[in-house]
């Protein structure tokens, strides 16, 4: 009797051991629920600021210049640039000219002062021809000078200068003796705008710079 409660408990044990066992490998079985993936975030991405852009400086306009020469040989020498100008008050010369015989007011030979790149295309009129001629147009900053009767007459606008072409004489002047650069009278033309300002200190710092006057 007590044989047979031995063999009825070991046989309840094995049964509940087997369910056990199967309970476990039902669960291993079932099939998981597939993982949630995370969600991607963008991220707002934030132009970058642009350089600042640098201001456009203006064009600085350069100053047109007209010379011209009566000179003592009874010639008249128009030039339009301040270095052949410079070089022909010092050595009474010019590397580069074009010639106009009897072509003066009086008949006087017209020796145009011209610069080498004009040289290249003679077909062209010259700067000194067309301030000459009368057909230059300026539209800016001038500055020229006349040499006569060993004095030098200083212009700081192109129209007072054709009004002395005109008329052979400026209206309102500045005038200093032995200022030159070898002592020579210097007349500065003013105008009806400029008479009442007094001395003319940017016309006359001018024609100090152009000639190395200390």
């Amino acid at each position: 009797m007590q044989e047979n409660k031995r063999i009825l408990s070991y046989t309840l044990t094995s049964v509940l051991a087997l369910g056990v066992m199967s309970g476990c490998a039902t669960q291993s079985n079932t099939a998981k629920a597939p993982e949630s993936k995370p969600a991607v975030t963008t991220k707002a991405t934030t132009p970058a600021a642009a350089a600042p852009v640098a201001a456009a400086q203006p064009a600085t306009v350069p100053t047109q210049n007209y010379f011209l020469v009566f000179h003592e040989n009874g010639r008249i020498y128009p030039i339009a640039d301040a270095k052949n100008y410079l070089a022909f008050l010092d050595v009474d010369e010019l590397i580069y000219t074009r010639t106009r015989v009897g072509a003066g007011p009086e008949g006087e030979t017209i020796v145009y002062g011209i610069q080498k790149k004009e040289a290249e295309d003679l077909a062209k009129p010259s700067l000194a021809e067309q301030f000459y001629d009368g057909t230059m147009q300026v539209n800016g900053p001038f500055y020229g000078e006349v040499i006569r009767d060993g004095r030098f007459y200083v212009f700081g606008e192109w129209k007072d200068f054709k009004d002395y072409l005109d008329h052979k004489e400026v209206t309102f002047t500045f005038t200093e003796i032995g200022t030159g650069p070898k002592g020579e009278t210097v007349i500065y033309a003013l105008n009806k705008k400029t008479k009442d300002e007094g001395r003319p200190v940017a016309l006359i710092e001018a024609f100090k710079q152009l000639h190395k006057i200390k």
